[in-house]
């Protein structure tokens, strides 16, 4: 189970380090995604500082990969989840920018990141008590 908990901490760490530096480097091309801008006007600021915090999200993930330590992990889970679940709940209040496909599409994919923690975070205690 340990060896699932890495590849998933891994997996989050690489999409947040890989959003992160999009966003932080080219706020504008990351802002011109359909179902990040949502017809909203630009804000680069705003862009730029999620582009940080998607980083330094991925580096906690990172160093929980790494280390494997159970205390590290769950730090790790829960900084990615006090992330995942709001950022899942304003995107369903926002839907009525979008087309129902691209709502279904990122729906999804949000909705992953909210459960794929969670299940890791299942994995890690149990691989911890057993």
């Amino acid at each position: 189970m340990r060896v699932w908990v890495r590849i998933g901490l891994v997996l989050l760490g690489v999409a947040q380090l890989g959003v992160g530096v999009w966003a932080l480097l080219l706020p504008r091309a990351f802002f011109a995604i359909p179902v990040v801008g949502m017809g909203m006007p630009y804000n680069p600021h705003l862009m730029m500082d999620y582009g940080a915090l998607s980083v330094a999200t991925s580096i906690v993930l990172g160093v929980a990969a790494v280390t494997m330590r159970p205390g590290m992990i769950r730090t790790a889970l829960a900084v990615f989840l006090a992330f995942a679940v709001p950022h899942l709940l304003i995107h369903v209040r926002f839907l009525h920018h979008l087309p129902p496909d691209q709502g279904a599409w990122l729906l999804t994919w949000l909705g992953l990141a909210v459960v794929v923690p969670v299940v890791l975070w299942v994995l890690g205690e149990r691989a911890r008590r057993g």
